[in-house]
């Protein structure tokens, strides 16, 4: 063989982006370099896997999407060989793929990479960001080896690990008349306008606290970017509701947001790992999962305050 793990791997980013562009971000390779790979590919194939778009990206040939499976099956097979090196050696070593929801990416997901990574020089992690169902998705078919994030409707054959629980909380602007309360009930809210963050299932569970109080929330605008929340909330275009607790105050345009306790008796979300139960734990992420309770804890929390130090009293 003439190929490289190398080259297929560049092909598998194009492929499943659709992009060279989009590819190049995901792994972080020169545009040029994965085009020269995916040539010297083709070359070395004597087939066309692609079909280019001027200005519209990239499509699979029919033969394109057969090379697809079966690249991604032999990097599978390929990456096994570092695990059960590993295994052998007693060495943690190799790459894992850690998911994480993308309201806590932003936060925990670097400062525990660079941890885990700097206590094990052999390990890599490549890290993915998401919504709660794509991470469980992603799980299921082996895309990610754990994700990080809420237990929010896991299912019966996903192992979900808890680490910390995040209280929900209001979040408004620093000139808004409940940035001076030290706690807010719901149906205080009820009435204003809520910007609602609209992702799958983290809606539902801001929406269903209104219902169980018996209320009905006044949602005047919706967003899947917390960062675009963050900024209307400081520009008062109404409230946030909220679990994490970014260490800044700051909205991206330099606008402060305040946080607010929620009074009364409302669901946490819990912070933890999730992994396959049907998954066989290779050292590696035994490692991982070791490392996470010790690193995220009510003390600490990556990139966040910790709720004890965060929430105000009565």
């Amino acid at each position: 063989m003439r190929f490289t793990l190398r080259q297929l791997e560049y092909f598998i980013a194009a492929g499943e982006t659709g992009s060279i562009t989009h590819a190049s971000e995901r792994i972080n390779i020169s545009q040029p370099s994965i085009s020269t790979a995916i040539s010297q590919l083709e070359q070395e194939l004597d087939t066309q896997l692609f079909i280019r778009h001027h200005a519209q990206g990239l499509s699979l040939t029919p033969a394109g999407r057969i090379m697809l499976m079966e690249a991604k099956r032999l990097v599978e097979q390929a990456e096994s060989l570092y695990a059960a090196a590993s295994e052998a050696s007693e060495e943690v070593r190799g790459q894992l793929n850690v998911g994480c929801l993308t309201t806590l990416a932003p936060m925990v997901l670097p400062e525990l990479s660079i941890s885990f990574m700097s206590a094990f020089p052999k390990a890599s992690i490549r890290p993915h960001a998401d919504h709660q169902e794509m991470l469980l998705n992603g799980l299921h078919r082996a895309m990610i080896d754990v994700a990080i994030t809420y237990d929010l409707q896991i299912p019966a054959d996903i192992e979900f690990t808890p680490l910390v629980n995040l209280p929900v909380h209001a979040i408004v602007g620093e000139s808004h008349p409940l940035a001076r309360h030290s706690a807010v009930t719901l149906s205080e809210l009820a009435e204003l306008p809520l910007i609602l963050l609209d992702l799958p299932l983290s809606a539902e569970y801001f929406t269903a606290l209104f219902m169980k109080e018996g209320l009905s929330p006044n949602i005047a605008f919706r967003f899947s970017q917390p960062d675009i929340i963050r900024t209307m909330v400081a520009n008062g275009y109404g409230y946030s509701l909220a679990n994490v607790t970014p260490r800044s105050d700051t909205a991206l345009d330099g606008r402060k947001v305040v946080r607010v306790r929620l009074s009364g008796e409302n669901r946490p979300m819990t912070i933890g790992f999730a992994t396959l139960k049907q998954l066989k734990k290779s050292r590696l992420l035994a490692a991982f999962a070791t490392h996470a309770k010790s690193f995220i804890s009510d003390a600490y929390i990556p990139g966040m305050v910790a709720p004890a130090m965060g929430q105000k009293k009565r």
